[in-house]
């Protein structure tokens, strides 16, 4: 992290209790969380410092147009190298050691845009920008907590809405149906470790994403449950328990973590983590995906997909590349 940067990073245990006392005191907070739940920000409200970290939620003012002047290319990871990490993911599916395994990658970018201007000129969901550090333009939600229920929200399918009946062909997908319904199930059972009376909501629902490329579907589901009377004094735990997320890593997620580890063959940090907002009631918060990271190096984005016994290499190579992109308005 920049040695500019004024908040502290700090540990899980750390993490966990400031969420925990800042819930039950009902204190407004941010917070940010690594993709190994081993480290993260808490920031109080009054503490923020639009300087040095900025956020949006839902917020669709936030989104200006992108003028004509703006540059953006990507290098991505040649596709004999990411076939050669694809063949491992497949064997360990065959050898029954995942059912689906999140596979990702980083691509360079370049672009005349700094991370501040994107987050500026750009929509999403969920936008947090970290000064000189990264930029996250979410569309997935982590869970949402008001009134003691608890939702999320998996989002696994995406196609080019220009292609012919996409919506049809998305939703009629063998493979995207069963890697949908394997993710569904693990956040299921994940919910269930918090809360009681777990019941998918919605299934399969189709929602468009605006970039500078293109349009998007994406396909999701909704996932209630209903949590303890004492849930505000136990935030951290909560969140904690969910991590990683499952949508992000894969099923049973413990020797998937593991595949992941072999891989991928390069840090995911901050990507695939989560944040989110306390205002002291509610608790939103997002997946960190859509994410580009400031190196030494220049700009890196992050992506991938999920991996089942269903995928074909060149499709999930094609869908790491499409992620990499810039949602407008």
């Amino acid at each position: 992290m920049s040695t500019s940067f004024p908040y502290p990073l700090l540990n899980s245990t750390s993490v966990i209790n400031l969420i925990n006392e800042m819930g039950e005191a009902a204190k407004p907070f941010l917070f940010i969380v690594d993709f190994h739940a081993r480290e993260g920000f808490v920031i109080a409200k009054d503490k923020l410092d639009n300087k040095f970290i900025r956020f949006a939620f839902h917020d669709k003012l936030t989104g200006k147009q992108f003028n004509n002047v703006h540059q953006w290319k990507i290098n991505p990871l040649p596709r004999k190298a990411y076939a050669r990490r694809f063949k491992y993911v497949k064997q360990q599916i065959h050898l029954g050691n995942s059912f689906l395994t999140n596979l990702t990658q980083p691509t360079k970018v370049s672009t005349n845009l700094s991370l501040e201007e994107i987050y500026e000129n750009s929509y999403a969901s969920y936008k947090l920008w970290l000064k000189d550090q990264f930029l996250v333009l979410s569309p997935e939600t982590f869970v949402q907590i008001e009134n003691g229920i608890i939702k999320t929200f998996p989002m696994k399918g995406t196609i080019d809405a220009s292609i012919p009946d996409a919506e049809t062909i998305i939703l009629n997908d063998v493979k995207e149906m069963a890697e949908h319904a394997t993710i569904v199930d693990l956040l299921r059972n994940d919910l269930s470790i918090v809360a009681e009376d777990v019941q998918v909501t919605r299934y399969r629902y189709v929602e468009k994403i605006k970039t500078l490329q293109k349009d998007l579907l994406q396909v999701s589901s909704e996932i209630c449950g209903v949590l303890p009377d004492d849930y505000r004094s136990h935030l951290g735990d909560i969140i904690f328990k969910l991590l990683p997320a499952g949508s992000i890593s894969g099923a049973p997620k413990p020797k998937t973590l593991e595949i992941i580890e072999k891989a991928e063959g390069y840090e995911r940090g901050f990507y695939t983590g989560v944040c989110g907002y306390f205002d002291g009631e509610k608790l939103d918060s997002a997946v960190m995906i859509r994410f580009i990271e400031q190196t030494k190096d220049g700009l890196v984005y992050k992506s991938g997909g999920g991996i089942t016994f269903q995928s074909e290499m060149e499709k999930e190579y094609e869908e790491l590349i499409q992620k990499v992109y810039v949602p407008v308005s």
